[in-house]
């Protein structure tokens, strides 16, 4: 690997060198960027910078760490006429992403009830592997949600119709059903409208600190309120669309002499057959997981209701905003159109930008970045100065344990008593899922927010800390 120099305070490069098109860009401290030296987090960044097409640098967030074939937290925006587009720049779960619901409850209104709120919720969302939703798909429904996303899930009265406009896109991308696998299909078919496992979650939180009085206030965030976030991706459908054209594109490549630096680069051009092809299916799948966050926002807003007693819009449920973090966006940069691929990365648009709802289009776009059950989540603001990563910021805390090394150091059952000393609720499907998503297999999440601050990527706004924690 080419000589890693630290450029300023929150900046690491690896110069263009050989084979790279770009520099590579690192945004770090030193307690970061020692951790993604432990892994191959700044080789697959180099690898990523000798991509056809590639254009300023090959990004990687603060949160970042190894992936497959770009880095988790890796962002690279790609000439829109004569760049490549690959699935490794989006990841298995297309469109995983977090929303964020607003509330007028506080915590007195809710400490007593948590326990019950969290239960209710559980029971009404299905959560843990192999999850199925509660709605059985008829084929036509099915691709309907790959072509509108969340519009659909709306038409069917799982949400209000307002809820579109504070989505990113509006939970609509474009998608055609016919570029998506009969398997992809089949194993998202049973799934819309669940949780699924790992590190998705749905949780009840406060706000315990606010970092901008005047931007939260544009938000509607204030201390003391409660708020519910959710996180969770397209389930079995974009896992199986990445891995259908990962296949098709270890063809594609060869077939159109891209030279890439590892397999798991696989790619084709923007304006090739399969590069279409996967574009659109990666649409399709980003349009089932915001159709699938939809669903769960109106089963939380139920279960919620039937705790308190009183009607979801009477308790202010309305989304503060919904934003993807895998996937691949036609964008305008700089008056020049791009492939933007954010894996592991949260779009962070500024004020100004014809993107942003109209409430936010002289605020910003609202940046929500879940941290682990056991700290805090956070809520920032897109800035002017994250255009020098073409309006991307990291996505969350980062992974510093695997699964399997996390499992053999924890017990679920202890962390579940310890969060609980901290009056923090935990229902989970297992233990096991508990153990493998411990805090402390994460990096330390007040630590990345604060060098995104810092480095200018996006800017503080709120603090959430989690009072209840239902995990798949």
């Amino acid at each position: 690997m080419s000589e890693l120099k630290k450029v300023s305070e929150f900046i690491y490069e690896i110069e263009k060198k050989g084979e790279m098109n770009v520099p590579a860009r690192i945004y770090a401290d030193d307690a970061l960027i020692t951790k993604m030296k432990e892994d191959l987090t700044l080789k697959q960044a180099q690898n990523v910078s000798c991509l056809n097409g590639i254009e300023g640098y090959s990004f990687v967030m603060p949160d970042g760490h190894q992936g497959y074939g770009f880095p988790i937290g890796g962002v690279a925006a790609m000439d829109y006429e004569s760049g490549i587009i690959s699935p490794g720049g989006v990841g298995y779960d297309i469109n995983c992403g977090v929303r964020l619901l607003k509330s007028n409850l506080t915590h007195d209104d809710v400490f007593e009830q948590r326990k019950e709120i969290i239960d209710h919720i559980f029971k009404n969302v299905p959560s843990g592997l192999g999850s199925q939703g509660k709605v059985k798909l008829s084929s036509k429904d099915l691709d309907e949600v790959l072509m509108v996303g969340a519009k659909w899930a709306v038409e069917e009265d799982y949400g209000w119709k307002k809820d579109l406009k504070n989505i990113e896109s509006e939970g609509s991308v474009e998608g055609d059903p016919t570029k998506v696998s009969n398997n992809a299909k089949k194993r998202g078919a049973p799934q819309l409208g669940s949780l699924g496992s790992g590190n998705h979650f749905l949780e009840m939180q406060i706000i315990d600190e606010i970092f901008d009085e005047k931007i939260a206030s544009g938000f509607g965030l204030k201390e003391g309120q409660i708020c519910f976030m959710m996180h969770t991706g397209s389930r079995g459908c974009g896992h199986q669309i990445c891995s259908d054209y990962i296949q098709l594109m270890e063809g594609a490549y060869k077939k159109y002499n891209i030279k890439i630096p590892d397999r798991e680069l696989v790619c084709a051009p923007i304006h090739s057959k399969e590069g279409e092809d996967y574009f659109k299916a990666m649409g399709s799948g980003a349009n089932f997981a915001w159709a699938n966050r939809q669903m769960i926002t109106h089963w939380i807003r139920e279960s919620i209701g039937s705790v308190i007693k009183q009607d979801p819009e009477d308790l202010g449920l309305d989304v503060l905003f919904d934003v993807a973090h895998n996937i691949a966006k036609i964008e305008k940069h700089n008056g020049k159109k791009y492939c933007v691929h954010r894996k592991g990365a949260t779009r962070a648009f500024w004020k100004g930008r014809g993107e942003l709802p109209k409430e936010y289009e002289d605020i910003g776009q609202p940046v929500i970045i879940p941290g682990d059950m056991g700290t805090a989540s956070y809520v920032m603001v897109g800035i002017k100065s994250s255009s020098q990563t073409f309006g991307s910021t990291c996505h969350g805390a980062g992974r510093i344990l695997s699964r399997s090394a996390a499992i053999k150091k924890f017990r679920g059952e202890d962390i579940i008593k310890k969060l609980e000393k901290e009056k923090i609720y935990v229902k989970a499907a297992s233990p096991k899922v508990v153990a493998e998503e411990a805090p402390d297999v994460y990096k330390d999440i007040h630590n990345v927010i604060d060098v995104c601050d810092k480095a200018g990527l996006a800017k503080k706004v709120a603090r959430l800390r989690p009072m209840g924690v239902a995990k798949g």
